[in-house]
C-alpha cells in the first residue's frame, strides 16, 4: 500500500535514515541518478533528476520546481488561472520512497513518483498525487471503502529512422496477429524482463488493432500505486524501444483515421477485504453499493471527460463503433458501452469482479483521472443511485427517440463541449478544489484554442509525440 500521509519538510518519519541506506544501496547497483517524476494538468510527465547521493537531501528538503508547471499545456506554451501561471513562488517535490524503483530499461537511473508543497511544508492544491491519495484517504475515513485500479497501456510503435514528425508503422499483419508479435518479439522479450526487474505484474502484452499497436494490462494495485505504475510503465516501454531502434506514442490519436490509444481505467471497491463487486444481490454480483458507486460515475461521465479525454487529440479517439465507450450507456462485458461490469473467469469473481470506464485515454494524468472518478462514485453512493437499464450490443444502432428513453446519450464531441460539462459539474469541482479545478479548466480551454482551425490530420500530429 502507498503511504496516504502528506509529505513533511525533514522527511516523513524514518525517511532520512532510509533514503541514507537506499543510497548506499543503489550505488552499488551501479545507479547514478534518480528520476523525479510528476504529471502536470496536461497530461504531460515532467521530471527532475537528481544524483544517488542527493536522495536524502531531495527526502529532507525537496527539489525547488516553480509552480508555473500547473498550466502548462502540451506545447510547453502557459496559460493561466488567477492564483496559476505566473513566474512567481516555488514548490518542493518529496518523492515517494515507498514506490522507488531501479530502472530495469535504463541503466544508471532510478525513478519515484514525487508529492508537491510549499516551502513552508503546506499541500500545494494543485498537486494531482495529492489531489488522489487524499481522496482514497476520505473515502477510507467516511465509508470504510478501499479500491484497488488498474490502467491499461497501449502506444503505437514506429521506426525511429522515420522523417521528423512523421508515423511509420514498426511492424506489420493483421490487428492481434502473430506477425506482429513475431516481428517485435525481442523488444517485447526485453520489456517483459524489465517489468519483472521492476516488479511490475503484467497479466499480458499483445499486438492490438491499430497499425503498430500494442497494449500491456497490469495487476491491479490500490489507486495511488496504480497511477504511478502507469507512469512508470510508459517510461519503461519509451526506453526499452528506444534500445530497439522505436519510437513510441501514447498519444489518443496517432493519426486521424481509425482507433486511437486508450488508458482504459478499471476499478473496483472493496471493504474489510470483501470485493463489493462480487458476491452480492444486485446484478452481475454487485453489491447495492458497488452499483451505487458504478451509477455515480456513469451519471458524471460527461463531466468527466474534460479529466479522462483531456485533449484535442482525444475527440478523435472517442467515436462511436470503435469501443471507444462513447455513449452514457454501460453493460455487462459490452465493450462498446462507456462502463463495462467485467465479473471475471467462474471462481474468480471475488477477486477479479470491476468495472472498466472506457472513455479514458493516455494523455489524462492518470492521477486526476482516479480521483475524479471515485469522487463521482462516491457521489452516487451518497445518494444511493441505481443504474439504469443495461445496454446490450452497440449504442450507436439506436435512434434518437429509443436513446433518449433509455437514458442514453452521446458523450461530448469536443474538448469545449467536456469543459461546459466540467463547468456544471459542482461535485467534481469541489473534489479537486477552486485551484485545480481551475488549471483544468484554464489548460483544456487553452489546448482547444491552440488548435483552432486545425483539420484533423494536423490534431493528430499537433500531439502525436507529446504523449
Amino acid at each position: 500500500m502507498t503511504s496516504l500521509a502528506d509529505p513533511v519538510p525533514g522527511g516523513r518519519p524514518g525517511e532520512p535514515g532510509r533514503a541514507a541506506a537506499l543510497t548506499a544501496e543503489l550505488t552499488e547497483r551501479g545507479v547514478r541518478g534518480i528520476v523525479l517524476a510528476y504529471v502536470d494538468t496536461a497530461g504531460v510527465t515532467r521530471v527532475k533528476t537528481v544524483p544517488t547521493a542527493r536522495l536524502e537531501s531531495a527526502v529532507t528538503r525537496g527539489v525547488g520546481m516553480s509552480p508555473v508547471f500547473d498550466t502548462f499545456l502540451a506545447d510547453d506554451s502557459v496559460v493561466t488561472t488567477d492564483v496559476l501561471g505566473g513566474p512567481d513562488g516555488d514548490l518542493r517535490l518529496y518523492p515517494d520512497l515507498d514506490r522507488l524503483v531501479v530502472l530495469a530499461g535504463q541503466p544508471g537511473w532510478a525513478w519515484a513518483p514525487v508529492d508537491r508543497i510549499s516551502q513552508e511544508g503546506e499541500r500545494h492544491p494543485g498537486c494531482a498525487r495529492t489531489f488522489l491519495r487524499r481522496t482514497v484517504a476520505r473515502a477510507a475515513e467516511r465509508y470504510g471503502l478501499a479500491f484497488r485500479a488498474a490502467i491499461e497501456v497501449e502506444w503505437a510503435a514506429g521506426l525511429d529512422s522515420a522523417p521528423p514528425g512523421e508515423f511509420v508503422p514498426a511492424v506489420s499483419g493483421p490487428a492481434y496477429g502473430a506477425i506482429r508479435q513475431v516481428e517485435l518479439g525481442d523488444c517485447a522479450a526485453d520489456l517483459l524482463a524489465a517489468f519483472a526487474a521492476q516488479d511490475v505484474a503484467v497479466d499480458q502484452v499483445h499486438p492490438e488493432y491499430a497499425a503498430g499497436q500494442f497494449e500491456v494490462s497490469v495487476g491491479a494495485l490500490d489507486p495511488v500505486a496504480a497511477a504511478d505504475r502507469s507512469v512508470l510503465v510508459r517510461q519503461t516501454i519509451r526506453a526499452v524501444a528506444r534500445r530497439h531502434g522505436l519510437r513510441v506514442s501514447f498519444a489518443p490519436a496517432v493519426s486521424a483515421e481509425g482507433v486511437g490509444n486508450g488508458g482504459h481505467l478499471h476499478l473496483s471497491s472493496w471493504r474489510d477485504g470483501r470485493n463489493l463487486h462480487a458476491g452480492g444481490e444486485r446484478r452481475y454480483g454487485m453489491t447495492p453499493e458497488a452499483e451505487s458507486f458504478a451509477a455515480g460515475v456513469l451519471a458524471r461521465l460527461p463531466a468527466l471527460t474534460a479529466v479522462t479525454a483531456p485533449s484535442p487529440a482525444s475527440y478523435l479517439r472517442l467515436r462511436p463503433s470503435q469501443w471507444a465507450g462513447v455513449f452514457t450507456a454501460w453493460g455487462h462485458e459490452t465493450r462498446e458501452a462507456a462502463l463495462r461490469m467485467v465479473t471475471g473467469t467462474s471462481g474468480r469473481a471475488d477477486q477479479d469482479a470491476n468495472m472498466e470506464v472506457k472513455p479514458v485515454d493516455l494523455a489524462a494524468n492518470p492521477y486526476l483521472a482516479l480521483g475524479c472518478v471515485i469522487a463521482a462514485g462516491l457521489d452516487g453512493v451518497d445518494r444511493g443511485l441505481s443504474l439504469p437499464e443495461e445496454i446490450t450490443g452497440d449504442p450507436a444502432r439506436h435512434g434518437p427517440d429509443e436513446a433518449a428513453a433509455r437514458g442514453v446519450r452521446r458523450l461530448p464531441r469536443s474538448l469545449p463541449e467536456a469543459v461546459e460539462e466540467f463547468r456544471a459539474d459542482e461535485v467534481l469541482r469541489a473534489a479537486l478544489g477552486p485551484v485545480l479545478a481551475d488549471a483544468v479548466i484554464a489548460v483544456r480551454l487553452g489546448e482547444a484554442a491552440a488548435v483552432a482551425g486545425f483539420d484533423d490530420a494536423r490534431v493528430a500530429a499537433a500531439y502525436r509525440w507529446v504523449y
